[in-house]
């Protein structure tokens, strides 16, 4: 099964229902019900497809949060395309080296979308494509990061990684159509889009888009839209702090789950965060190339300074410099096995040989597991 089939239990399924919110250029809010975004979507195939673009092809996307931004996507998931997010901080300086190692057919940038738009509007109501034969292991994106080796590499991420993340976290954090999810993350990187983008699409639940996290106006956008689901990072939080305690509390009353990840949350700020709106924030561990893979319980304790459980099918092992599993309470570097793991580097053979190498523990062929060269200390 591919993500297609998947995000189709809400674009089709749910096509008449509500499904996303964003604030338009003049201010205004907008809504979206499903059909409208598989529709446009839709129109955007045959506008890549009429383009010359076929599977396995690579379309780079350097823009903010946006709608256009949702329908490119799955426009690519739709075609076989591989979609590559740019950080749109990026430059020129940090742009072309991703063009030159992705070579893509096209690049989408904010002067695109007028003209992109008005060429799918010329496409009309095309019937839908029928589904690819497209395999879970066929590349869905490729996401840039620079990680600690400085350089820019693409991890190459397949239906099956953000299928298998999307529903573990479904799973583990009780996500259904009766959420709503305000989410301020970026779109380039898999926080927002692995997390947020997937776990919308297959469960159905409202969305509310930002272009960006503005603290200024963060307790009126909760207070507006009364999320039930958020997804932030610890400067997010650390912001949030300076929300007027009785709005804290109306936004804390009607909030089922605060998730933060990306970095390490300071456990002053989760302690004051829980003062203050009344909830205990779920830390959570990722990578790009990973994906989510420890995480902190639903149900249960959520201890500060820690990432919590592998979460199911993950496989986590802390092991010292000669490669030998580390006692409890002590140091080694984190490896990690299972559906998470980018089939590798796009472009970079050597680098994914160091990096994802066979699991010397597994009993089955063909097991792998990445060394994440960060330390832990299981507690």
């Amino acid at each position: 099964m591919n993500l297609r089939q998947l995000f189709e239990f809400s674009l089709v399924a749910r096509r008449d229902e509500p499904a996303l919110e964003f604030l338009a250029c003049d201010g205004r809010l907008e809504s979206r019900t499903f059909g409208e975004i598989d529709a446009a979507s839709n129109r955007l195939v045959h506008v890549l497809a009429e383009r010359g673009f076929t599977v396995g092809d690579r379309l780079c996307v350097h823009l903010p949060n946006c709608v256009e931004m949702i329908e490119l996507f799955l426009a690519c998931v739709k075609l076989g395309v591989i979609f590559v997010p740019i950080n749109i901080l990026y430059r020129e300086r940090e742009i072309a080296p991703i063009v030159s190692d992705a070579e893509p057919k096209a690049i989408v940038t904010v002067g695109d979308l007028e003209p992109l738009a008005r060429a799918a509007s010329a496409a009309g109501e095309q019937e839908r494509m029928p589904i690819l034969p497209l395999d879970g292991d066929a590349p869905a994106a490729i996401v840039y990061t620079s990680g600690t080796t400085g350089a820019s590499k693409g991890a190459v991420l397949t239906h099956n990684n953000f299928a298998a993340n999307a529903l573990n976290l479904i799973t583990c954090w009780q996500i259904t159509s009766a959420d709503r999810l305000l989410l301020p993350l970026p779109l380039f990187h898999v926080h927002g889009l692995g997390n947020g983008l997937c776990s919308w699409l297959i469960t159905g639940c409202r969305l509310r888009l930002l272009e960006r996290f503005e603290h200024q106006k963060a307790a009126e956008a909760m207070l507006n839209f009364r999320p039930t689901l958020f997804f932030g990072v610890p400067t997010i939080y650390v912001r949030l702090l300076d929300t007027p305690p009785d709005a804290a509390r109306k936004i804390g009353s009607g909030m089922r789950l605060f998730v933060s990840g990306s970095a390490p949350l300071a456990a002053q700020v989760l302690e004051d965060f829980r003062d203050l709106f009344g909830h205990t924030i779920l830390e959570r561990y990722g990578m790009s190339e990973t994906l989510m893979n420890l995480s902190n319980p639903y149900v249960g304790e959520r201890r500060a300074g820690t990432v919590g459980f592998p979460l199911p099918g993950v496989s986590a092992r802390l092991l010292d410099p000669e490669g030998r599993p580390v006692p409890d309470g002590e140091t080694g570097e984190l490896l990690l096995g299972g559906e998470c793991l980018a089939r590798g580097y796009w472009h970079r053979p050597e680098l994914t040989a160091e990096r994802f190498l066979p699991d010397p523990f597994a009993d089955e062929p063909g097991a792998r597991v990445y060394r994440t060269g960060d330390l832990n200390r299981q507690r």
